[in-house]
């Protein structure tokens, strides 16, 4: 009898931190696997695999070998929208939107320790309604502008401050965010920093990575000013 095949105990979410997404096109110069592989080296928290295009095949490959670099640094690997290639692929979780499957088919497919994080623009009842169905963490955006997205719903940092207190799970900002503008939204109450092209479109991921966990780290400094 063929002996079954054993999961891989998942990665948890982190506390905080840089929260890193791809964009095939900004990593192709120095491939994508290397330029998560300096994100991470770098100090980012979660790496989350977006990438929009038909080529399946491709998709699978690329999301294989972010899984296996992610598992060697400890860090959750999250696939954008793709319960499927989430599942196929021993990923630690998937983001879904308001047109995605639902959190309770993901959560279905993935099973009760896999990451699901659900995007909530800037509706703070969408992000009550979520974390009651069991999401792991929130997701608001934009805030700034934003090239990834540059139509996608305006958030704000009062939105954050308004519905801190009763959201318990994580928070992620996303859009347009850099090492300049983030502590605002950390300052706000946010967890985790979304970032596209403010890391892969940096130059150096691994640089980029770390003035973005500089912020964090300065917000939970003793010095800082309370």
């Amino acid at each position: 009898m063929a002996r079954s095949k054993t999961r891989r105990p998942l990665s948890a979410l982190p506390v905080s931190g840089l929260y890193a997404i791809t964009d095939r096109s900004l990593c192709e110069p120095i491939s994508i696997e290397r330029s998560v592989e300096l994100a991470l080296r770098g100090g980012a928290s979660v790496i989350q695999y977006r990438d929009k295009g038909g080529d399946g095949a491709r998709r699978r490959r690329e999301a294989e070998a972010l899984s296996k670099t992610c598992r060697a640094y400890a860090v959750p690997l999250i696939i954008n929208d793709d319960v499927s290639l989430a599942r196929a692929v021993g990923a630690d979780g998937v983001h879904i939107g308001r047109d995605d499957e639902s959190l309770a088919t993901a959560r279905a497919a993935l099973g009760p320790e896999a990451i699901i994080g659900v995007s909530c623009y800037n509706q703070g009842d969408r992000a009550l309604a979520a974390q009651q169905a069991g999401a792991d963490y929130v997701a608001f955006g934009r805030f700034f502008g934003s090239s990834t997205k540059p139509d996608a719903i305006q958030a704000s940092p009062e939105l954050i401050s308004a519905y801190r207190d009763r959201i318990r799970v994580p928070i992620v900002a996303i859009g347009g965010i850099t090492p300049e503008n983030g502590a605002e939204l950390i300052d706000a109450g946010v967890d985790f920093l979304a970032a596209i092209g403010a890391v892969f479109g940096a130059g150096d991921p691994e640089v980029a990575a770390r003035r973005f966990a500089a912020l964090f780290a300065a917000a939970t400094s003793p010095e800082r000013p309370q």
